[in-house]
């Protein structure tokens, strides 16, 4: 497998849904680039997906926190991918469907090479719970760079969003790892242009085919 250096200034509008799976069984080739988003099920994943690609229906957004229960694929450019993940820590599902859920995520994440950067969306007013820790540790255990981004900015005054922002970022220091954090608000547009300038940085780099 030859790796290519690939510079990149994507334009995440023109971002099309490939398909759902089940599990890393029914993706596509481990080739290309991919960015997986993930956290719990109420952090607002999909609006944060379709707030950066300026797609309203392009991820599916339920009144039902929980309902993401496959691996979903949108593709950016060729070889260049967004991946949402199934939300974790909040659905009211049976044990039996959680338990595929955690065999579909630990799978994704542990065995898919193409995987450049894990962006972890967590509510700013609940954020780093422990299954947010688990994640964190073991991406960092799995050298992965991680985006966290703190969601519903919007829902607090700005004084208390600056005291929670620095609270996580403090927080964060003893996992000692490639981790950044930022506030967003799919409803304000907030962080938008962060999130697109790091998802970039890790797009930008060497492409396997």
């Amino acid at each position: 497998m030859r790796k290519i250096l690939k510079k990149t200034n994507n334009n995440y509008h023109s971002s099309r849904f490939v398909m759902s799976a089940p599990n890393i069984h029914h993706l596509p080739p481990d080739q290309g680039m991919e960015v997986a988003f993930s956290g719990p099920s109420n952090a607002g994943k999909s609006s944060a997906l379709n707030t950066l690609t300026q797609q309203k229906k392009l991820a599916k957004i339920s009144k039902i926190p929980g309902r993401t229960q496959l691996i979903n694929l949108f593709e950016v450019s060729e070889g260049i991918r967004l991946v949402d993940l199934p939300g974790y820590g909040y659905a009211s599902v049976p044990l039996e469907i959680k338990i595929k859920w955690q065999k579909a995520l630990n799978e994704y994440l542990n065995k898919r090479d193409c995987l450049r950067g894990l962006v972890i969306l967590m509510d700013i007013r609940h954020p780093l719970n422990n299954l947010d820790q688990q994640m964190i540790a073991w991406a960092i255990n799995k050298r992965i760079p991680i985006y966290l981004l703190l969601t519903k900015v919007d829902k607090l005054s700005k004084s208390a969003s600056k005291i929670q922002l620095n609270m996580v970022k403090e927080a964060i220091l003893p996992f000692m790892g490639d981790i950044e954090v930022d506030v967003f608000s799919s409803l304000k547009k907030i962080g938008i242009d962060k999130l697109q300038n790091k998802l970039n940085a890790w797009f930008s780099g060497s492409i396997n085919e």
